[in-house]
């Protein structure tokens, strides 16, 4: 029997109380603050004053810990809109502040597909606003999004990660590595790229999170318009 469908243990008198929820809120505490590596039955069971032994009770695996945590993450994932094109542009922008939120969610995100509640009340929330579009579009549509999604906050999410490792931001890092691209230009090696450095658009992080994701649902609307 799945997480999801198995039923917790009952209610008893103890001096800490225990619940599914009391767990994966303390793992999140912990992902939220010293990331993935920081979570562990042993460390949540530390954080919440009890035996490890009373978690397994709750949760079999640190894999199911982890789809809780990922789950419990996506009630705050809450697509919504007028037409198809306001719910994936919401679901990509509380996607995205959910990983800004909780960084760790970009490493697990983007594999099998998650089957927990609230994951499953997302997805019927963009699937219900495409209800109109026929089938063989609204399913790489939407997975076209997600994919797009997800590969930006993974790239924004390593960016953060390299600011605090190298102490150095995105102005700092260009200004260290600029002399080097110059010297490289020079040669006449790179033309294209030197022109893109010279002449090219210079956007932030979150302008070309939306040009990007502007162009993908031009894409999607000219599939739905055409005939």
């Amino acid at each position: 029997m799945l997480v999801w469908e198995r039923p917790e243990p009952p209610d008893r008198p103890v001096p800490a109380p225990l619940s599914r929820e009391r767990i994966v809120q303390a793992a999140i505490q912990l992902a939220d603050a010293d990331g993935l590596d920081a979570v562990s039955l042993r460390k949540v069971a530390a954080a919440l004053d009890v035996g490890p032994m009373r978690l397994y009770g709750y949760i079999a695996t640190k894999e199911e810990l982890l789809d809780l945590m990922v789950d419990a993450v996506h009630a705050e994932i809450r697509p919504a809109g007028d037409g198809w094109r306001e719910v994936l542009r919401s679901l990509a922008e509380a996607t995205r502040q959910a990983a800004h939120q909780h960084e760790w969610l970009a490493d697990l995100i983007g594999g099998r597909p998650q089957l927990g509640p609230n994951t499953l009340a997302s997805g019927e929330a963009v699937l219900a606003a495409m209800g109109g579009v026929d089938l063989d579009t609204v399913v790489p549509a939407v997975a076209a999004v997600n994919a797009y999604v997800i590969g930006a906050v993974r790239r924004e999410i390593t960016e953060r990660r390299a600011e605090r490792v190298s102490g150095m931001d995105q102005k700092q890092w260009q200004a260290t590595f600029g002399p080097y691209l110059q010297r490289t230009f020079a040669t006449g090696r790179f033309p294209a790229l030197a022109t893109v450095v010279h002449d090219g658009p210079h956007l932030d992080a979150d302008q070309t999170f939306w040009t990007g994701l502007e162009f993908l649902l031009d894409g999607i609307e000219a599939r739905i318009s055409s005939p």
